[in-house]
């Protein structure tokens, strides 16, 4: 990684960061037993004590060994998020009702995912309803949002011109230009088999049996353990817990969000076999539902017709009769992460398409050793996370050797860190120029913290 080698107060940009950190840990003051105060005031904002405590009882609960110095830390990145929420409440910024419920009803929902749709259990935890918790964290919720709509709108002032990345690049000390390891750019295109007729009509046969039992007053969660080919949800009666939309295939959304509650669906059919959907219960944006999936076999016959079109989509390529972006717009699965980059596997680590040889899984790494730039694999089997067996094709788009970061290799990489050094010296001195502006007093309890001295009453 290239250092930061222009950085605009080191302390005060870690403590804004702990800050926007620490915005997403809330739900830790639901138990909170600290007698609180007001410790500081920033325009007409407030800190507590306990925000500040809760968020060092949050860090060192992570793993992180703390002082009681980086209280220090904590409250001057809190006092720089108030900064923020101020200033958007100056600036008139809006934030709807709907957005905060939005968002309380995303924080709820992955808690209930995470205890397997509870509410129970969540009311024993946290000693409250999700309604309860949701009032309290409402004002926290809406505080959040303007933070960071206020942040995103200050970054988004910041750009950075070609010029600009050439003057960071020549400011960095020849002996701190970092050495980069070899990298490849990866590229894939899936094949999934299609299921043929008769076991299509197989399958619609045994779920109509199914929904008919259904009818006749069988017991849903019974049917489903016994039944669908779901295994992650089969063992818990088809439950699917609360799921925000867009989660779900289209086919069983447009059903699942319909459904009253404890209502029964007709067969549905997606790209994972037919569905019979029980409504349960909805919030909003997010639905509980339990289902029983009949998935057709793929047949052997059916994954050999897959292994066909890829060898023969692999030889349009390597005759340049078709471009290997047509290809993956044309054959490859569109659920893939892929598609929508052009076939190009990302790297998730580093938010970019540039692997280096050890981050490459091991089918990866040997269907590109001995390749050339540009060639493609042989099909290669891939048995998906559901048990289904794909064919795929690997075409190794890029390769660089070990060397020194330079602007003509690694412009990109380069204007990345330019950008991000350019809006950290922009929030700095936006931030220092509102402390200068704002009316910020701090609680004598922190007087011994230097940092802070200017503001201790």
């Amino acid at each position: 990684m290239i250092k930061n080698l222009n950085p605009i107060s080191t302390r005060r940009m870690k403590s804004i960061y702990i800050a926007l950190f620490t915005l997403s840990t809330f739900f830790v003051t639901a138990q909170s037993s600290i007698l609180d105060k007001v410790v500081t005031k920033v325009g007409g904002e407030f800190i507590l004590l306990s925000d500040v405590e809760n968020q060092y009882a949050y860090i060192v609960q992570s793993g992180q060994e703390l002082k009681r110095e980086d209280k220090c830390q904590i409250l001057e990145g809190l006092i720089a998020q108030k900064i923020m929420v101020y200033q958007a409440k100056l600036d008139s910024v809006v934030v709807s009702d709907a957005e905060v419920e939005a968002q309380l009803d995303f924080r709820f929902e992955s808690i209930l995912r995470q205890m397997n749709g509870d509410e129970a259990f969540f009311q024993e935890y946290y000693g409250a309803t999700i309604d309860e918790m949701k009032s309290r964290m409402r004002d926290d919720q809406t505080q959040q949002i303007l933070a960071e709509r206020m942040q995103g709108s200050l970054m988004n002032k910041v750009t950075i011109t070609p010029e600009e990345v050439k003057d960071f690049y020549s400011n960095i000390p020849v002996d701190s230009l970092p050495y980069l390891n070899a990298e490849v750019e990866v590229g894939e295109i899936l094949f999934e088999p299609k299921v043929n007729d008769e076991e299509r009509q197989k399958s619609l046969t045994e779920i109509n049996d199914i929904l008919a039992q259904l009818n006749e007053g069988a017991d849903f969660a019974e049917l489903a353990k016994k039944h669908s080919d779901d295994p992650g949800s089969a063992q818990n009666g088809g439950d699917l817990g609360f799921a925000k939309r867009g989660i779900f295939a289209p086919e069983f959304e447009a059903v699942a969000f319909q459904l009253d509650e404890m209502e029964i669906s007709d067969p549905v059919e997606s790209q994972f076999g037919f569905h019979i959907i029980q409504g349960l219960k909805r919030r909003g944006n997010y639905v509980k539902t339990r289902h029983i999936l009949v998935k057709p076999e793929i047949t052997y016959d059916d994954i050999d017709l897959a292994r066909q079109l890829a060898d023969s989509v692999r030889t349009l390529i390597l005759n340049d009769s078709i471009t290997f972006e047509y290809a993956v717009k044309k054959y490859s699965l569109e659920e893939a992460p892929s598609y929508s980059n052009n076939g190009k596997l990302k790297n998730q680590a580093k938010g970019n398409n540039f692997f280096e040889t050890g981050e490459l899984t091991p089918e990866v790494f040997f269907a590109i050793e001995n390749q050339e730039v540009g060639g493609i694999s042989e099909p290669l089997e891939m048995l998906m996370p559901t048990g289904e067996t794909f064919y795929r094709l690997i075409q190794l788009q890029s390769r660089t050797r070990p060397h020194v970061a330079s602007l003509d290799k690694d412009y990109d990489r380069i204007q990345k860190f330019a950008k991000e050094s350019k809006r950290n010296e922009y929030l700095s001195t936006w931030l220092e120029k509102k402390y200068a502006d704002t009316f910020i007093r701090v609680d004598k309890v922190y007087d011994f913290c230097p940092n802070l001295d200017k503001w201790v009453e």
